[in-house]
């Protein structure tokens, strides 16, 4: 049975003490959250440590927006399953555009680190999406199909969640139409061996469009950005209608 992820991606925000502020108001959203719809915050690397402790014994899985595929090394910047796991994470977010786009992430280097995420225990959310041209010139299909091809390699489809993140609706304002989200979500099923992998929608979700989203019937969850940086905002998208 597919499981309903909902997760928060903070990207580059939020010191400690504002994470302290964030929870505070937060927690109290869980307590009318339906049963059945798995909650994670990914928050940058500084908050992790912060946010294991605050959450334990909460409602709230602990996620991280990347992972190495070497278990240490002079890899300046980067961040090891080892280190991970060790402060109770349990998600990963692998392959967001912002990577591919800034950082030079490719569907090579996507493939390990989806791999090291599994091999130290972790769930990792693999992001896919494409660009508005590639849309405009009708490659969207081909895209996808080659990023969800290239990237699974040798993964073990058991443990894994997939974002659908149209590139060109990320940050905009400019939100993907759901029957399209699902159509497109509906094609990368078709490419899975098991049936029942989540997978989410993201790029510009907000209150005012989760209960469309989530009425689709392929969208399994949302991955989000801006609006899961309030409380109330993302409150509203946890507890959708």
């Amino acid at each position: 049975m597919r499981k309903i992820v909902i997760a928060g991606n903070w990207k580059m925000y939020k010191t400690q003490a504002e994470t302290q502020e964030f929870l505070l108001g937060f927690l109290p959203y869980l307590e009318e959250r339906p049963q059945g719809r798995e909650v994670v915050l990914c928050p940058p690397f500084t908050d992790l440590n912060l946010l294991s402790k605050s959450l334990h014994g909460s409602l709230i899985q602990l996620g991280a927006q990347n992972i190495h595929w070497e278990e240490y090394g002079a890899y300046t910047g980067e961040i090891s399953g080892p280190m991970l796991t060790e402060v109770g994470v349990r998600y990963v977010i692998v392959g967001h555009s912002e990577r591919r786009q800034y950082f030079s992430e490719t569907d090579a280097t996507v493939n390990l680190r989806l791999q090291a995420a599994q091999r130290y225990g972790l769930t990792p959310i693999l992001c896919v999406g494409e660009t508005k041209q590639e849309r405009d010139a009708g490659e969207t299909e081909a895209v996808i199909t080659s990023q969800i091809q290239k990237g699974l390699i040798d993964i073990d489809q058991d443990n894994l969640v997939i974002a659908y993140e149209p590139i060109w609706a990320i940050g905009t304002g400019d939100t993907c139409e759901a029957t399209e989200a699902n159509r497109v979500i509906s094609l990368i099923r078709s490419l899975l061996s098991n049936p029942n992998v989540s997978i989410q929608y993201g790029g510009s979700v907000k209150p005012n469009n989760i209960d469309e989203i989530m009425a689709q019937p392929e969208i399994d969850g949302v991955l989000v950005g801006g609006a899961s940086l309030e409380p109330a905002s993302f409150g509203r998208i946890v507890n959708y209608h």
